[in-house]
């Protein structure tokens, strides 16, 4: 496990990082309000964000006609506006994870069938949770360690503010956190019988992954949860995390182990998860994180699914022509 670096705060005080801080302030004071306000404030930002962000709203916009072409356009506009009030109650989830307090998020949660993390345990197997990137990700892994011992994986945040903050959080919570290159560190800790927790649906490329269907679309899957189960023997649970309706909390679902698994190759494999991925994320669509360029990478001789990616401002340069 890497150490956390120390942070000096005092090297974050340019204008460009204001925004961050006041970021930070609003997700600090949310921390304190009524849960019901916090999901309106929340609400509210992921309007903001659908109005403001032009280029993540067409990313959206691409990813749910893709995936969901039985729906009419204004149905898919309206799951695209519901997907980015998800993801403004997200950020507000972020804080409670940050910031809350744990007796109070005991009362939002319902987790089922935790039974089968803890037979796999008593079997002194290791157990390898499968994830995926849903906009309650963050706030459902403070859940999930509110009385258990788990692992996590990370891989740094492109904000250095923002960055610090949730590996914090990920440190104080966690059992263990794993940077993305500590594979031996990573299969030790399972191998004795430990749980690490892991969200392998995003698009990393085409090394070590395959192109399978998701939702009908190829997509390049990453094959880690096959690799990692076959050498360290681990079992592989699913779960899924939701958001439910008004103030009623949220929901944790594991499942039984997947039988059979790694199968017979590694693209059979990839197929399998994700169709358990789409089963779960049908159930609630707009808490998938579709502001990911799923489909960036494409087989060959494919075109590209997206425009081009706005250029980042370089505000340390001179403007000088």
């Amino acid at each position: 496990m890497t150490a956390q670096q120390p942070f000096l705060w005092y090297n974050y005080l340019a204008p460009k990082y204001w925004p961050s801080w006041l970021g930070l302030g609003a997700m600090r004071i949310a921390v304190i309000l009524p849960y019901r306000i916090q999901l309106m404030f929340g609400f509210s930002i992921g309007h903001l964000f659908y109005l403001l962000g032009k280029y993540r709203r067409k990313v959206v916009q691409t990813n749910i006609q893709l995936c969901f072409p039985e729906l009419s356009a204004q149905q898919q506009e309206q799951l695209v506006k519901k997907h980015f009030h998800s993801v403004g109650m997200g950020l507000i989830e972020i804080a409670m994870n940050w910031w809350g307090q744990a007796d109070q998020l005991k009362k939002l949660v319902t987790i089922k069938n935790y039974h089968y993390i803890e037979e796999a345990l008593k079997r002194g197997q290791g157990i390898i949770v499968l994830g995926a990137h849903y906009t309650t990700v963050e706030l459902s892994a403070r859940f999930i360690t509110l009385d258990n011992k788990f692992a996590a994986s990370y891989q740094s945040m492109r904000n250095p503010i923002f960055d610090h903050y949730t590996m914090q959080a990920r440190y104080r919570n966690f059992d263990q956190v794993f940077a993305r290159d500590e594979i031996r560190q990573t299969f030790r800790y399972i191998k004795q019988a430990n749980v690490v927790w892991i969200a392998a649906d995003q698009d990393t490329g085409i090394d070590n992954s395959e192109f399978v269907p998701f939702f009908g679309q190829l997509a390049a899957t990453q094959t880690v949860a096959s690799r990692m189960a076959k050498i360290t023997k681990a079992a592989i649970i699913p779960y899924y995390s939701r958001r439910l309706k008004g103030t009623q909390g949220y929901v944790m679902e594991f499942f039984p182990p997947l039988e059979n698994f790694p199968g017979n190759s590694l693209k059979e494999d990839a197929v399998r998860t994700n169709q358990i991925l789409e089963e779960f994320i049908r159930q609630a669509p707009e808490q998938y994180l579709w502001t990911h360029r799923r489909f960036k990478t494409r087989p060959e001789g494919e075109a590209k699914l997206y425009s081009k990616k706005p250029r980042r401002v370089n505000r340390n340069k001179s403007t000088q022509k």
